[in-house]
């Protein structure tokens, strides 16, 4: 009878996501993982045929963390301001999950930050609907613009360069919700992009 398996694919991925957590994604190798379950490298190779496809279930299990964190913010009065306030919390109690998930380039066992965006737009795009009222070309507009100042603050939190605290930080985030969705709503043709930039700059500057 072929030896039966000790540990369960779950608790494989499991002890690789805290050798990431703790050591970052390069950790995740057969002989680290071994260790941490105090087995030989054969119940690993049992479930898995390469690395890779460790790595990318590793990565699916960040993900559904980093969903946590998210649909928390959304339970808040202002969902978004919500998202905005855990995402970078993630990046805070998280950093080497969060460089997993948005700063490592994309291959065949990791999507990339545009994967994380799109996970994240497509669960913040109902509350963005709901409450600016917009409709979802709008809202993803307006995730997008967001999101992207919210990742310029959270590489400097997990890069150990950020100044600023979070109060700060969430400060600036909601003076830009403000003025996004102030212009996506007053300007006309922005979202579609078919707005007279030089026309509405000429009238902000002379009022």
């Amino acid at each position: 009878m072929p030896p039966k398996v000790k540990f369960q694919r779950e608790e494989i991925v499991a002890a690789a996501l805290e050798a990431v957590r703790e050591k970052g994604v390069d950790a995740v190798t057969a002989r680290e993982v071994a260790q941490r379950l105090g087995v030989s490298t054969r119940p690993i190779f049992t479930w898995y045929r390469t690395m890779d496809q460790l790595r990318r279930d590793v990565f699916d299990m960040a993900m559904e963390r980093y969903r946590a964190y998210i649909e928390t913010g959304l339970t808040e009065p202002i969902p978004f301001q919500g998202v905005w306030r855990q995402y970078l919390r993630f990046a805070q109690q998280e950093p080497e999950l969060y460089k997993l998930l948005f700063l490592t380039p994309p291959d065949g066992a990791m999507g990339g930050a545009m994967e994380a965006l799109t996970f994240s737009q497509a669960l913040a795009r109902p509350s963005i609907m709901a409450t600016y009222r917009m409709d979802q070309r709008a809202a993803d507009g307006f995730f997008r613009d967001i999101w992207l100042a919210a990742f310029s603050y959270a590489t400097l939190i997990v890069t150990g360069n950020c100044p600023y605290s979070l109060e700060e930080i969430l400060a600036v985030g909601a003076e830009l919700s403000l003025s996004v969705c102030k212009a996506y709503k007053e300007v006309p043709g922005l979202v579609e992009g078919t707005y007279d930039k030089d026309a509405v700059f000429r009238q902000l500057v002379t009022e």
